[in-house]
């Protein structure tokens, strides 16, 4: 049979479409077809910007001999790790039983009754240091399915019993578990956490760890939060990161966005490709330190900020913290935007010079350098979830830094996937290219951080419309009102892997971005602070504390769990500034008001800046934060509260100002 991925929704999937492999796309067909030929499925897993996952295209997909071996011996399946995250989750869980170098292009080796057996990362098309080549894996996986089938349906056996544990099984490593009751950790235990972390700072060259490093931009936003609830400690660990992050290689000096990682500890050989997550997140972290460290960053080549001194352009942009959000903005409105107002997942790493792929050349061009190449390829696959985390980023730095070009562009995103990505029965989709949407079901993450997204949007622009919608994507996860701990995407795991016994049960690693649970938690916190209904923060409460132990423990590899923690544990700030209605609204007088109302960042904190038409729209749809506050006398107005409990309202922004101070 021909190579079936031409019509595919992932571009990822269709740039193997010219492959003499016979591939397939991920679904129950695959597998029937294996069980009626009696032969194991490969399954091939890895994305569109992804380096390895082309150098194994071309060096073995490409190659005829290989792709004969595997249409005599196999069916092989190409999945869009993005496009499909339960079937990636769920096949790196088994793969830790075989490896330990977890990573893409993941390969892994299946029964025809969807049962992994054996697995690897990047195979190369001869033996290098020790690692087989891939026909050499082949021709191995065939001997074993042929003559040794007992111990293949041994260990695929044994794989899993270990993913119906859970991945822990698989790992070895111990669960998380629920601690006892919803008990969170308070200002010690979060204090401690700091200190592990800073224990692993890389004082020489910023960051933590060593090589490779990346941004772990979500214990970043978590040490932001510290920072902004008084502990300096943490304001300035995070502050010297950015700064040398900022003034880094990591950093695309010409045209502002970040790379995902480097591959040396003092940031230099990046790996080229930009991510959406990545950028959207580090977004958020740069305007919140805009506000809260307001001086210009550490000077890169001054001995608070040591190690080798980038270069003056980059030191000129580093310095200024605004500057920064600037440019990472202006990538994800300019580079990342889709077509259709949307964001794609990411940019490449390789483009085409002089006829030659090549990794990094453009990036390593000035601006001048680039204006005659073709930028390197984006992938424009909408996921919802990841565009959710853009959303919330856009319409919050918009709003701060008075750029509703931003918000306006947060805008154009939420409603294309409200039109495209839900379906006429309120269904979410996870993914589109164009007006060609995935099967792929939505999962807990798309739920969780597109409603978050929603909901900062909504308090951008006051528009109760989104925090409806929000209110719904995170309703639709409660499974079970008397029971909080209920929590999971309503479309279920993925069909082929639940009907396999192979689905997990959650994946709450979020060491790059949160995971779905984290997800649906925020947004359920921030419901909680907008209505009043305990129930919300009933949900986020159990659903962090499943995981709290680990987020003190391991705040790198739990950095959105540990910034709930510290988000539940600082005291409810809610501030509502009302502005007359815009028929009435007086030139320029809220702008004073609303101006020093965004500029609040203070953890457990939501600030919501509308008009009289729009509270009561919010009162109306039972969001009782809204509710009886108004601009007497066509004045704006600030409302300061204290878990729900209110100050009198002041008009002057100094009054706001000293009422922040003392509150």
């Amino acid at each position: 049979m021909p190579n079936q991925l031409r019509d595919a929704v992932s571009p990822y999937l269709r740039s193997h479409a010219d492959n003499p492999v016979e591939w397939r796309a991920w679904g129950s067909g695959p597998f029937a077809e294996a069980v009626e030929r009696d032969v194991p499925v490969m399954v091939s897993i890895g994305y569109s910007t992804c380096h390895w996952c082309h150098v194994m295209a071309r060096e073995s997909f490409s190659d005829p001999e290989v792709a004969a071996q595997l249409s005599a011996g196999f069916v092989s399946v190409k999945v869009d790790r993005e496009e499909h995250p339960d079937v990636d989750s769920s096949y790196l869980a088994a793969a830790s039983a075989f490896t330990e170098g977890l990573g893409w292009p993941l390969t892994v080796f299946v029964t025809p009754e969807g049962r992994p057996f054996y697995a690897g990362t990047y195979f190369p098309p001869v033996p290098v240091q020790g690692r087989p080549s891939f026909r050499q894996v082949l021709d191995a996986v065939t001997d074993a399915w042929t003559s040794r089938r007992g111990e293949v349906d041994a260990t695929a056996s044994a794989v899993q019993e270990a993913l119906a544990a859970g991945p822990s099984s698989v790992t070895g490593t111990a669960p998380p578990g629920p601690d006892a009751g919803v008990a969170l950790p308070g200002r010690p235990e979060l204090a401690r956490a700091v200190a592990r972390l800073a224990a692993h700072e890389d004082r020489e060259h910023g960051g933590f760890g060593g090589a490779p490093k990346f941004p772990t931009a979500p214990a970043q936003l978590a040490l932001l939060a510290l920072g902004a609830g008084g502990d300096d400690g943490a304001l300035e660990l995070v502050s010297r990161t950015l700064a040398r992050m900022a003034a880094s290689p990591l950093r695309d000096p010409v045209e502002g966005g970040f790379f995902r990682y480097a591959v040396r500890r003092d940031w230099s050989e990046p790996h080229y490709e930009r991510m959406l997550y990545d950028n959207a997140q580090l977004l958020m972290a740069y305007s919140r330190l805009s506000v809260l460290d307001p001086a210009p960053l550490a000077d890169p080549g001054s001995a608070a900020a040591p190690g080798p001194v980038p270069t003056s352009a980059t030191q000129e942009i580093a310095a200024d913290p605004a500057r920064v959000v600037a440019g990472i903005a202006d990538f994800l409105s300019s580079r990342l935007r889709t077509a259709d107002g949307a964001f794609g997942s990411a940019q490449d790493s390789e483009s085409t010079i002089d006829g030659v792929r090549d990794e990094g050349g453009y990036y390593r061009r000035d601006a001048a350098g680039r204006e005659a190449l073709d930028p390197p390829p984006v992938d424009d696959k909408v996921l919802t979830g990841w565009n959710g985390l853009a959303i919330a980023a856009l319409a919050e730095a918009g709003a701060r830094h008075g750029r509703p070009e931003w918000v306006e562009t947060a805008r154009g995103a939420a409603d294309l996937l409200l039109a495209r990505h839900v379906t006429d029965d309120g269904r979410l989709l996870r993914a589109s290219v164009g007006s060609a949407v995935s099967e792929a079901v939505a999962t807990l993450e798309d739920h969780g951080l597109f409603a978050s997204g929603l909901l900062a949007l909504s308090l951008a622009t006051g528009e109760a419309r989104y925090a409806i919608a929000a209110r719904t994507f995170v309703d639709a996860c409660l499974l079970d009102d008397a029971d909080p701990r209920t929590v999971a995407a309503p479309s279920g795991g993925d069909p082929v892997l639940v009907s396999q016994g192979v689905a997990l049960s959650s994946d709450p690693s979020e060491g790059a971005y949160p995971s779905g649970r984290s997800g649906v938690a925020s947004a359920a916190l921030t419901l909680h602070q907008l209505t009043g209904e305990a129930r919300y923060r009933s949900v986020a409460e159990r659903l962090v504390a499943e995981v709290a132990g680990s987020a003190l423990d391991n705040p790198l590899a739990y950095g959105a769990a540990f910034g709930l923690l510290v988000e539940l544990e600082a005291p409810l700030t809610q501030l509502v500034v009302v502005e007359p209605s815009p028929s009435a609204r007086a030139d320029g007088t809220a702008d004073g008001l609303a101006r020093r109302a965004r500029g609040l960042v203070r953890p457990g904190s939501v600030v919501a800046v509308l008009d009289e038409e729009a509270l009561v729209a919010f009162e109306h749809a039972g969001f009782e934060l809204f509710a009886g506050r108004s601009a007497p006398g066509r004045v704006p107005t600030a409302y300061l509260c204290r878990d729900f409990v209110c100050r009198l309202p002041v008009t002057d922004a100094d009054a706001l100002d000293d009422l922040i101070v003392l509150d």
